[in-house]
């Protein structure tokens, strides 16, 4: 029997969906598991209808908690810090839905492993409607330190991560936050890699993933939203993300593999560096991004020097 997971889901004026996602959570096929809910002071009823659904559950199973009301990433930070240590964590979305096996392919992989690991999966891209439009890419990998200081490569909807890997998360939680991060699961993937843990990027589509115009972060497959990226390249969004997860990550080195707080050191380096030497850097480090035009992309930023945080 594997440990108890605790699911973290992070909910603001979510009513129109959020129903459907608890819904959702009490169909898996894995029943092991109890939801914290963190609030960020919604108006619409979102928190009754947390309420109604709490009731038709096992006394404990859901708790509703108030979130830090500094947007979702700090309210899934302070999730991560409120988990049970001695079991597991996996992080929700409060629009999606989830298939009936999101836990169990994830639980099946986990099973397998000894020292920290996660696992993370594709979704299925949907209308307002929850009608599919077209699965999520499929990245090759490798998954490696390599590729997280500069891609965000585990969907955090789908991410489940064992014991090991919680106390790493719940440990560097507090430096994300002060860094003010700005997306957790790239950080979870750039915190777990640089300490080794096994990663699973499983290619099979474990939930329906809901398009709508709240979205927090949407899809990122189409011309519209690649041309946005490629726009924040070279806009100082990206060098600014960089900066911020840096600044998350120095403070943990220790809990990093040797050559990765090596590795950490030289990219921070590099982004404090001119173009041409942030470029050589870069190269020298052998980062990549999972496409050879994503990679292409980054690297024509940094010899523009756009990689350099002007904060």
């Amino acid at each position: 029997m594997h440990p108890p997971i605790t699911i973290a889901m992070a909910s603001y004026n979510g009513a129109r969906f959020i129903r459907a996602q608890l819904d959702s959570i009490a169909r898996q096929s894995v029943t092991n598991w109890r939801l914290i809910i963190s609030d960020d002071g919604s108006t619409d009823g979102t928190q009754r209808i947390i309420a109604d659904f709490a009731a038709s559950c096992a006394p404990g199973q859901i708790e509703l908690i108030d979130g830090p009301r500094q947007g979702a990433t700090r309210n899934f930070l302070q999730l991560t810090r409120r988990a049970d240590p001695g079991g597991w964590l996996a992080y929700a979305d409060q629009d999606d839905a989830w298939l009936p096996d999101r836990l169990a392919r994830g639980v099946a992989f986990l099973s397998g492993q000894t020292g920290p690991a996660v696992y993370a999966a594709r979704t299925t891209i949907c209308n307002e409607a929850l009608e599919p439009i077209t699965p999520a890419p499929a990245f090759p990998g490798p998954f490696t330190f390599r590729n997280a200081l500069i891609q965000a490569c585990l969907p955090g909807n789908t991410i489940l991560a064992n014991s090991p890997a919680l106390k790493l998360l719940q440990a560097a939680a507090p430096a994300a936050e002060a860094a003010n991060i700005v997306s957790h699961d790239w950080w979870a993937y750039q915190l777990l890699s640089a300490a080794g843990a096994s990663i699973r990027r499983d290619t099979a589509q474990v939930l329906l993933y809901r398009q709508h115009p709240g979205n927090v972060m949407g899809r990122n497959d189409t011309a519209r939203a690649k041309a946005a990226r490629v726009s924040m390249l070279f806009d100082g969004s990206f060098a600014g993300w960089l900066a911020q997860n840096q600044s998350a990550l120095e403070p943990v080195a220790d809990l990093m593999q040797p050559e990765n707080r090596v590795l950490l050191h030289r990219f921070g380096q590099a982004i404090r560096a001119s173009g041409p030497q942030a470029l050589r850097a870069i190269l020298a480090m052998g980062l990549y991004r999972q496409t050879r035009l994503g990679t292409a992309a980054v690297l024509t930023a940094a010899l523009a020097g756009r990689l350099r945080d002007k904060v």
